[in-house]
């Protein structure tokens, strides 16, 4: 074998993008397992349930962090912000949403927080609000007239629309209605593992063959073999993305929640954020014992091994290349504006 073609030389070259990570920014380590991955950039949850006043207060929070770890991170507002992460061996952070809550009944505010730098916003999160309905509530009536709008708004500001925990119906209405590709980030197929925050073959079919992407998830609830998981069930979840839907429309978000404590796992379990137990929850402390990553992939730091893992499958190194960051280049740079 060739240094060109190993897995190593791959991964040291490659645009490596994590579309998912929720772990706890108030945690030194989490950011000391970044600094060790490789990882070129990551989108960065700041809102799972959060308002417009909470989320302001996160985005002040997220320019000290900015400020403090500037050797070892900066934040991406465009695509050139990626490729300097990459030269400069920073960790980018793209800033984005769980769900539209923070920007309440107001329209407007999409633009304000476009301007703040939020460049990926989920339309919903398990339940339903103002847009739409998520994958946990417990009817399904796709996107609100509100949604309609916002969807377009998106669009305008250039905003990639993440429909990871939409319900199928909100999911195929902002597919079909979006002008520009859109994504789930973190997220599987139901035919490869049932669970209802995967997604159903038409849905994932439909978004792909509108250019979007879907970034295989690495949480081992929705994988089929639960919390005994390995980077190889994780590699499964892509091969089988790959076949159904084509390499190039195939990227990763781990969903890593890294130093998490147990009162986020009450908080993003609970209904609207404020109710628990909730009637889709089925507890927390399960819940977050599934959630861990696939062993071999604990952490940030040991995303090196993914390349090593699809090398082995045999993944050309072109391939690999798309699937650990340039399927997600691609889509960025279709759906953002600067």
């Amino acid at each position: 074998m060739s240094q060109e073609t190993s897995a190593k030389f791959i991964y040291d070259k490659a645009i490596v993008i994590d579309a998912l990570n929720v772990s706890n920014w108030k945690s030194p380590m989490v950011f000391e397992s970044l600094a060790m991955s490789g990882t070129t950039a990551i989108n960065a949850t700041l809102v799972t349930w959060e308002n417009f006043q909470q989320t302001l207060d996160y985005i002040t929070d997220w320019q000290n962090i900015f400020n403090e770890r500037s050797s070892q991170i900066i934040q991406i507002t465009s695509v050139n912000d990626i490729l300097q992460a990459k030269k400069d061996g920073k960790v980018g952070v793209i800033l984005g949403w769980q769900n539209a809550t923070p920007i309440e009944n107001d329209l407007r505010r999409i633009e304000l927080f476009r301007n703040l730098g939020v460049l990926i916003m989920q339309l919903t999160f398990h339940e339903r609000n103002f847009i739409g309905n998520g994958c946990l509530e417990r009817g399904d009536s796709g996107l609100s007239n509100f949604g309609v709008d916002a969807v377009s708004e998106m669009n305008r500001l250039g905003i990639l629309i993440d429909l990871s925990h939409c319900g199928e119906r909100t999911t195929i209405d902002a597919i079909e209605m979006s002008t520009k590709p859109v994504a789930c980030t973190h997220a599987n197929a139901q035919s490869f593992h049932m669970h209802p925050r995967n997604k159903t073959d038409e849905a994932l079919k439909l978004l792909a063959d509108r250019g979007g992407v879907v970034g295989a998830t690495a949480f081992n609830l929705f994988l089929p073999s639960g919390r005994e998981s390995t980077i190889n069930n994780f590699v499964d979840a892509i091969d089988d993305l790959v076949q159904r839907i084509g390499i190039e429309h195939v990227g990763f978000g781990t969903d890593f929640t890294q130093d998490q404590p147990q009162e986020f796992w009450n908080y993003i379990g609970a209904q609207q954020g404020t109710k628990l137990p909730s009637t889709f929850f089925d507890g927390p402390e399960g819940y977050a014992e599934l959630a861990h990553a696939p062993k071999g992939l604990e952490t940030p730091d040991k995303m090196p091994a993914l390349a090593e893992a699809l090398h082995a499958r045999g993944y050309k190194p072109e391939d690999i290349t798309m699937v650990l960051g340039g399927n997600w280049l691609r889509l960025f740079r279709e759906v953002w504006t600067d």
